[in-house]
């Protein structure tokens, strides 16, 4: 299994970046968990001009994503899950791409041509916050798709 994470986000080392690579290396067993940071000059400049003009330059870097695999879009607007139902979104896949939005989210258009719309919370969070709740989440799936004790 191959689970892509991609975000608008910039290429930066953090405190967060332990935490990350830990839950990258335990759900290693079971798959390979990649993480993309999506941003370019186009990004930066249009989210100092408006909301439509970011999201289209979001769907820019986004749509190219979204060829292979089974395709889920992180949004507020999105399903709620517990953690079996999450699980269940990583049974029988190859590939999943996650795609966490830019700071003004996905245009309509874009969320249309995902297979899953999902949320992680009705809570707002800062898209490093957002990235380790999902990696952990996905540990968790596979933990319990694999019978590991991690769940309980």
């Amino acid at each position: 299994m191959k689970i892509n994470i991609y975000q608008i986000a910039k290429n930066d080392k953090d405190e967060f970046e332990p935490i990350i690579k830990n839950f990258i290396k335990m759900s290693s067993k079971y798959g390979k968990i990649e993480i993309h940071n999506l941003f370019n000059s186009n990004i930066g400049k249009q989210q100092t001009i408006g909301e439509n003009e970011a999201k289209k330059s979001y769907s820019e870097v986004f749509v190219p994503k979204l060829q292979n695999g089974f395709n889920i879009a992180l949004d507020v607007l999105g399903t709620k899950l517990d953690s079996f139902g999450f699980s269940k979104l990583l049974d029988d896949k190859i590939t999943i791409n996650f795609f966490i939005g830019g700071a003004f989210g996905f245009e309509r258009e874009f969320l249309n041509r995902c297979d899953k719309i999902i949320t992680l919370s009705d809570l707002t969070m800062a898209h490093k916050i957002a990235n380790i709740v999902l990696l952990e989440q996905i540990f968790r799936g596979l933990c319990i798709s694999n019978n590991h004790p991690y769940h309980k």
